[in-house]
């Protein structure tokens, strides 16, 4: 198959499965009474989204799965290979696919735990934050394990070249997965943002996979783009939906196996640049408010919480967020290309 005939297909049918499921799946979640508990701390006006349905997440992952399933089963029996890659093995390539998502997946299970909690207890706090590292660290180790016994302990670093990182992949990778998938949760906290920012970022791993043909990696990242779009038409400021740990925890899974296909993770630094700056905003603020008795950097935290008591309005914040993502994903293309591909 061609593989833009199959990125195409990947892109609208996860598209058009995830828009189709907010019909099904919001009246259900209604009917459940699976609605958002508001915390009395935030934004005074964020109390209106109060009872909102709660884990929309669902729709963009059964979508991205779903849609990739289908592209793949139909490139196999036409006789392709979107598995294949002329850089790697194609059998490392399956390795990175498949683990990915259970990787995402596992996540997504944790986030459905803790929403499930919430909904049930009908609070804010549903695992306690001892509970979620404890499920982010297994499932992180048990990711970075199919890994090391498959030989894939090395990444590509640009201007730099391969770098075998031995003994340190084991730190490396808990540490970045775990301040990814973190980072990707705290970018989750007005209408349409995280699932704006995340399809830019999910292009740019789309385009960096046809660069170095890693075509399946390409037609998940794809997909992942596609679902993210789709959920947001029923996410979109006011939102009639919100994706919950659900699927905040599954996106920040889903970005973090894309670096770690194109053998490339530190290059979530610029591509996924809003989880950055928003997880970097928190850090700083719960610091400086430690180190200073009670001051604080930001009105409040993360940073599109600070925006939002500035007044900004939740569209301005979702349309700057998203195109400063987008200017880290143009960064980092170039630095892939150039420090990567072109080296």
């Amino acid at each position: 198959m061609n593989i833009y005939i199959a990125l195409t297909i990947a892109a609208i049918s996860s598209f058009l499965i995830a828009f189709l499921l907010g019909f099904v799946l919001i009246p259900w979640l209604r009917k459940l009474k699976f609605g958002q508990t508001i915390l009395d701390i935030g934004p005074a006006w964020h109390k209106s989204k109060q009872g909102t349905p709660v884990m929309g997440g669902i729709m963009f992952i059964v979508s991205t799965i779903l849609s990739v399933v289908v592209v793949l089963l139909t490139d196999y029996f036409m006789g392709g290979n979107l598995f294949g890659s002329e850089h790697i093995v194609p059998d490392q390539l399956k390795v990175k696919l498949v683990a990915g998502v259970i990787l995402a997946l596992g996540f997504g299970i944790i986030g459905f735990a803790d929403d499930y909690i919430k909904v049930v207890k009908k609070r804010n706090l549903g695992l306690t934050e001892i509970q979620k590292t404890i499920g982010q660290i297994v499932v992180i180790v048990g990711y970075l394990a199919v890994l090391y016994l498959n030989g894939l302990t090395f990444m590509k670093i640009p201007f730099v070249g391969i770098v075998d990182l031995k003994w340190f992949f084991w730190i490396f990778g808990v540490c970045v997965i775990y301040g990814a998938v973190n980072a990707v949760n705290f970018t989750d906290g007005v209408d349409g943002l995280c699932a704006s920012v995340t399809s830019v970022t999910a292009i740019a791993f789309c385009i960096a996979a046809l660069m170095t043909k890693f075509m399946g990696i390409s037609v998940l990242a794809a997909a992942l783009a596609g679902g993210c779009l789709g959920y947001l038409i029923w996410n979109y400021y006011p939102s009639k939906v919100m994706m919950g740990d659900t699927g905040s925890m599954f996106l920040g899974g889903m970005v973090v196996a894309l670096a770690y296909a194109i053998d490339c993770p530190l290059i979530l630094v610029f591509f996924g640049i809003i989880y950055v700056i928003e997880a970097l905003s928190d850090v700083l603020q719960i610091g400086y408010f430690k180190a200073t008795h009670g001051k604080r950097i930001f009105k409040m935290a993360p940073i599109h919480h600070h925006f939002e008591m500035c007044g900004w309005k939740e569209r301005k914040i979702v349309t700057v967020f998203s195109i400063v993502n987008m200017i880290g994903c143009a960064i980092g293309l170039v630095l892939y290309y150039y420090g990567i591909i072109k080296k």
